[in-house]
């Protein structure tokens, strides 16, 4: 290790949880002193973060915020492509420890899925030089009350509770992809922070806010339990130095000697009041499990340059102004003043409720199919960053079908060949293409490369795959049809596998339709048109649910459309019965516009409001048309019986499990 590490100079920083209360004093000091890098804010905007914190930023031209969680593989994956993301400091996580008591599978969800697929986007992308890897404390255990001497970096970790265990099993597994991957991480593990803008579920907003109201302070048990603080900004500070200077493979401890008990935080809150502490504070019951004190060796990082600037009397001061000036910036946060809040993102009442990023519900096949093992079967995925590619891949874990992703770009024949040479697959599936961002229009003005790859890229990857004797397996689409005089709206009358394409008036629609003719002389192509896909994840924008809801004003027609939670699934059994031919891949009947934000209404958020407008004047706010049609699912239905209609599938699928009223 070089005692003076060359300075890191980062270009697009990607932020997780950058709406938090740490990342956000983070977010606006690189804002502020590094003018030159663009900040990529990503936040799914919970309880405890808000917009507000990062308002300072957003004249900067470099900054940019994107509303969406880190558990969504879709998301991170075009994140790090579409910005070029070269540093991540991954903030986002749940972190209050009396909420990991009563919803533990909430903090294993976002604190350690949410990190494994970052971890994982990073090593499919193969872009980032610098992942910053934010931990606490608490990962190390309870330290002795009468030793001086702190925990340091390589100290063994001994969680007590059921946040800093979940803290402890992402930095596992950010150790195991630094040490089998190569990946480039920095560690880093904190102190206690306050400062403006925290959510008042922790001490020390709690206690003001109380203090402000005249109510009384409760401390849990005795208050004898010890912590150190650090005010924000230095902890801002902190990050600077560690993302410019740190060590690659290294951790660093940010912390205090200056410690204090719960108890004395009370009485110094207490005097700058002018309280009397012995009649505004009380004792309340404990947690479950309150460790007594946590105690850090904070030389490693005073190496690189860092110290601790505010004393407690001062940033405590600050802080109170703060609040004090800001008395509603969090709105009605009487539940989190509690002496045991309890908040619950996600709702586990039923398994089923429990929806992965992916889309699709994880418990929707019996465990004996998702343990059936299917040794013979190897399936070759082309799509790895897209939607249905990320969903494809986790379908096949959890059927225990052996697979990878392929490296080669569909129009290089001789990197298609290397893929299959190495990966020797069974099947092979492809839901690569391209349809436009952030959508359809951006296709006709790049003609040229929507050809490349809809076109010239899929006919070659059939062609290699015919030559391998191969099954593949298209991810194609429904957008070539339109309603007409034999299948007039309202009608029933549906389009069918061998009727023609008559709808062309985008570019995309024009690659797809032409494509998909000329497959129909490949006999080991089966070719799935999807529709206007939906799925559970409500927070993915490529969710037809989730564009619609989000327009200021929608068309209302009647369409056919795909629910991915219920029909990816059968792809899967489809290519395992080696099904060939064009198919018709949607739910049976159509679902109208309004139909589904009447089910929004009723589901998510009863004050939920619309507007329609006409063909007509949509036209004038888009480049390409957009295609409106029935679809014929009787062939699909056939196959598969059990096969939901539209409507029913989206109320089980989508609405059932997001069910907020």
């Amino acid at each position: 290790m070089s005692s003076k590490p060359d300075m890191y100079e980062p270009r697009n920083i990607l932020i997780t949880g950058a709406a938090g209360f740490i990342a956000s004093h983070v977010t606006t000091r690189l804002i502020n002193n590094y003018p030159t890098y663009k900040i990529v804010a990503l936040d799914k905007l919970d309880y405890c973060s808000t917009f507000k914190n990062l308002q300072s930023c957003n004249s900067s031209p470099k900054f940019k915020f994107i509303k969406g969680d880190i558990a969504s593989v879709d998301i991170v994956n075009h994140i790090l492509i579409e910005e070029e993301i070269d540093t991540i400091m991954h903030f986002a996580a749940q972190t209050h420890v009396d909420n990991s008591f009563g919803n533990s599978m909430e903090f294993t969800y976002n604190n350690i899925y949410g990190t494994h697929v970052l971890l994982e986007a990073c090593r499919v992308t193969n872009c980032v030089k610098r992942f910053i890897h934010v931990s606490t404390d608490e990962v190390y255990g309870e330290t002795n009350l009468e030793t001086d001497i702190g925990n340091h970096e390589a100290s063994q970790l001994l969680p007590t509770n059921p946040y800093s265990a979940t803290k402890a099993g992402a930095e596992m597994l950010v150790m195991a992809y630094h040490r089998s991957y190569g990946l480039p991480i920095i560690t880093s593990r904190g102190n206690n922070v306050y400062g403006p803008n925290q959510y008042p579920e922790k001490l020390v907003p709690k206690f003001i806010l109380l203090a402000m109201k005249g109510q009384k302070l409760p401390i849990h048990g005795n208050g004898s339990n010890v912590r150190s603080y650090l005010y924000s900004g230095d902890v801002a500070e902190a990050f600077d130095v560690i993302l410019h200077k740190g060590v690659i493979g290294q951790i660093y401890n940010i912390g205090t000697k200056k410690e204090r008990s719960v108890l004395d935080v009370a009485e110094d809150i207490c005097k700058l009041f002018g309280s009397n502490s012995k009649e505004v504070i009380e004792f309340v019951q404990d947690r479950p499990f309150n460790d007594k004190r946590y105690f850090l060796d904070d030389q490693k990082l005073k190496k690189l340059g860092w110290e601790e600037r505010t004393p407690w009397e001062e940033g405590l001061k600050m802080t109170i102004d703060w609040y004090k000036k800001n008395p509603d910036w969090w709105g009605d946060v009487s539940t989190a003043l509690n002496p045991h809040p309890r908040f619950s993102a996600i709702n586990l009442s039923d398994d089923a409720q429990w929806t992965f990023q992916y889309g699709y519900s994880r418990l929707l096949r019996s465990f004996t199919e998702v343990g059936r093992a299917n040794s013979g079967l190897k399936f070759l995925i082309y799509g790895r960053t897209g939607w249905i590619g990320g969903l494809l891949g986790k379908l096949c874990d959890e059927e225990r079908i052996s697979w990878e992703y392929g490296r080669g770009r569909l129009e290089d024949r001789k990197s298609l060949m290397e893929d299959i040479k190495r990966v020797m697959p069974t099947h092979v599936l492809s839901a690569a293409g391209v349809t436009g961002r952030p959508n359809v229009d951006w296709c006709e003005s790049h003609k040229v490369e929507t050809i490349r790859t809809n076109v010239v890229g899929t006919l070659t990857l059939a062609d290699v795959c015919k030559e391998h004797g191969l099954y593949m397996m298209n991810f194609a689409t429904g957008c070539i049809f339109e309603y007409d005089k034999e299948h007039p709206l309202g009608s029933g009358i549906g389009f069918k596998e061998e009727d023609k394409p008559n709808f062309s008036g985008s570019f995309y629609s024009k690659t797809k339709a032409m494509v998909e003719d000329l497959l129909k002389d490949y006999d080991n192509v089966c070719t799935l048109r999807v529709r206007m896909p939906i799925s559970s994840d409500l927070s993915n924008p490529r969710n037809f649910i989730t564009k619609i809801s989000r327009y200021s004003k929608v068309v209302n027609i009647p369409n056919s459309m795909t629910v991915l939670d219920e029909l990816l699934p059968i792809s899967i059994e489809m290519a395992k019965r080696n099904l060939k031919g064009i198919w018709n891949f949607t739910n049976p009947g159509v679902i109208s516009h309004n139909e589904i934000l009447e089910l929004y209404r009723d589901y998510m958020d009863p004050k939920f409001k619309w507007e329609n407008f006409t063909l007509e004047e949509q036209a004038k706010v888009i480049v390409a048309s957009r295609s409106n049609n029935e679809m014929d699912a009787s062939k699909l239905k056939k196959e598969f019986p059990n096969l939901l209609s539209i409507k029913d599938s989206i109320i089980k699928f989508v609405f059932e499990p997001n069910k907020k009223i």
